[in-house]
């Protein structure tokens, strides 16, 4: 009986909260003069902020148009938002900014869904051994982690240098398929200074041309060693999850004026990769042991970042400038 009188105030606050809110809305139209999409872009800076309301509102309309507008093909989206100005009777002609407003927010919108439709597609494909482009990427990632050290065999114990687990990494991929390889690829490409470095301190004491004395004296202990591409791997599980989830929409819709892309997915993960060594160091763990607990910690302090609606998270990524006049 108190389940049932539980589930009946609930459906009761519901109704209530769903009506007043639409009687609210209501009047306050009638009181400004503006829909809800208007007064959204008007009194909303361009970024997350304005976006994510924007995809609120429409997500939550009774209208079967705003519905289904966030899930257009971006070819349809200069359509859609005529349709929607025809739908809310606003003059494009008196009111021309908020044409070009919804059209920005709904690419970074439908561009954030069709991301994870690319990302969960690279996830879901295996490596494979008899691809040569598979081979071709995986060989490019020695050569960009190690340039002065040839690989001496395909198969080969080398690979453990740089965070494998066995004498061939291709059994590594199996968690996050392709899109491990791809991030650590373009990790090691787009900011090879930083990978090396970080690859460098992931090895310490093991590889160190110091030995462990000289490690320990030197007070630099503090970098347990870890396994570089493995870590690589879990970064990208975690980078992937964020971006499912939807926290990764605050990052995106600051930094992308229009559709996030893979390279905007892959710049977060190289910025993920750098600040989780950086907090592996300041954790200062025991041993490797630790990992799932300072991943666990370092998660959640991603995610507190991202509750921010200005929150950037590679500021120099941000496109500011960009989303100005849009």
């Amino acid at each position: 009986m108190k389940h049932f009188l539980r589930m009946l105030i609930q459906i009761c606050v519901y109704f209530y909260c769903k009506c007043l809110w639409r009687c609210m809305k209501f009047v306050v139209r009638k009181l400004t003069g503006r829909c809800e999409l208007q007064r959204i872009c008007y009194n909303n800076k361009p970024g997350a902020g304005r976006t994510m309301k924007i995809e609120s509102s429409l997500r939550d309309s009774k209208s079967k148009l705003l519905q289904t507008s966030v899930s257009v093909h971006p070819d349809a989206i200069e359509k859609t938002v005529d349709d929607i100005m025809e739908l809310k009777k606003i003059n494009p002609d008196v009111n021309p900014q908020l044409g070009i407003s919804l059209q920005a927010c709904l690419l970074q919108i439908v561009g954030y869904r069709n991301l994870i439709a690319e990302v969960e597609k690279l996830r879901r494909e295996p490596y494979d051994s008899d691809n040569p482009q598979h081979e071709e990427m995986l060989l490019k990632l020695w050569k960009f982690l190690k340039p002065d050290t040839p690989l001496e065999a395909r198969i080969s114990k080398q690979w453990c240098e740089i965070g494998f687990q066995g004498d061939d990494p291709k059994t590594d991929f199996r968690g996050m398929g392709l899109l491990g390889l791809y991030n650590l690829e373009y990790f090691a490409e787009w900011d090879i200074v930083t990978a090396q470095q970080v690859l460098s301190d992931s090895l310490h004491p093991k590889y160190s041309k110091f030995s462990k004395a000289e490690w320990e004296k030197k007070r630099l202990d503090k970098a347990i060693g870890y396994s570089f591409a493995i870590v690589g791997i879990n970064i990208t599980d975690l980078a992937y999850n964020l971006l499912v989830s939807g926290a990764l929409k605050t990052h995106f819709y600051n930094v992308a004026p229009e559709a996030p892309t893979l390279s905007h997915f892959q710049q977060t993960f190289c910025y993920l990769m750098h600040e989780f060594h950086k907090f592996w160091i300041e954790e200062d763990p025991m041993d490797i042991m630790e990992f799932n607990r300072v991943r666990e910690k370092f998660r959640k302090r991603i995610l507190k970042q991202l509750q921010d609606p200005d929150m950037a998270l590679c500021p120099h990524f941000a496109a500011s400038e960009g989303l100005i006049n849009m």
